[in-house]
């Protein structure tokens, strides 16, 4: 009947499971860092970021955060590969910028998320410093540690052998916590990983900003999110 369609229909698009990137999303972009760096060293803006997109699923950032190379032979390559692009950088100076700061507010969502669907993280992560956070400081480990337990998954590029933006790493998430893709939200703040994730059926939120990205998550779900 009718009704029996409408419902069915509701049950098909309802949204049972939030997943989130983590760097730019839980903490400052790595782009701010960046640079920073990239000033320090007289390159020009957003040089890292093109070094990144050059050969993206084959180049030094792509093997490192599938753990297929060292932080050693990441180090060099990186700079080959920046070297030939017009300005060296070792990759370990890149590594030690990675980690941002926590946004507290956006921990604060995922918190008020959590009473109402499953939440899951995936994140593209490197095998350096503590952790999903990828920084040094243990006090800043620390709390990366205590957002980390709230998730019901955390799924992390360097110890799964894949990296977003392979479909394959949003499909296994998502058996895992027991939702189909179109019943799933997904944040990331770069566009290269939401593609995928759209196209698997996710309804996808490109976080620009803190506030902005809230904002739209609040419109999507029906949730109030306080200041």
């Amino acid at each position: 009947d009718l009704e029996g369609t409408s419902v069915s229909l509701k049950s098909e698009s309802e949204i049972k499971a939030i997943l989130w990137d983590f760097g730019g999303v839980f903490t400052s972009s790595p782009c701010d860092a960046f640079n920073t760096l990239e000033a320090k060293l007289g390159a020009p803006a957003d040089f890292i970021r093109s070094v990144n997109a050059t050969n993206p699923t084959d180049n030094a950032w792509a093997k490192f955060e599938s753990n297929s190379v060292s932080l050693e032979e990441f180090d060099t390559l990186f700079a080959t590969e920046s070297a030939a692009l017009g300005h060296r950088i070792n990759g370990k100076d890149v590594v030690a910028v990675l980690s941002g700061s926590l946004r507290p507010r956006m921990v604060s969502v995922l918190k008020t998320c959590k009473q109402h669907f499953k939440v899951a993280c995936i994140t593209n992560n490197v095998k350096a410093g503590h952790g999903p956070s990828m920084t040094k400081d243990q006090n800043k480990a620390d709390a990366v540690a205590e957002v980390m337990a709230l998730f019901d998954l955390v799924v992390e590029s360097s110890k799964e052998g894949i990296r977003k933006p392979d479909p394959r790493i949003y499909l296994s998430t998502c058996e895992r916590i027991g939702v189909n893709p179109k019943n799933a939200v997904f944040l990331d703040d770069l566009g290269i990983n939401l593609k995928p994730a759209r196209a698997l059926g996710m309804r996808t939120i490109k976080v620009v900003s803190e506030h902005q990205a809230i904002d739209d998550l609040a419109a999507m779900t029906q949730l109030s999110f306080s200041e």
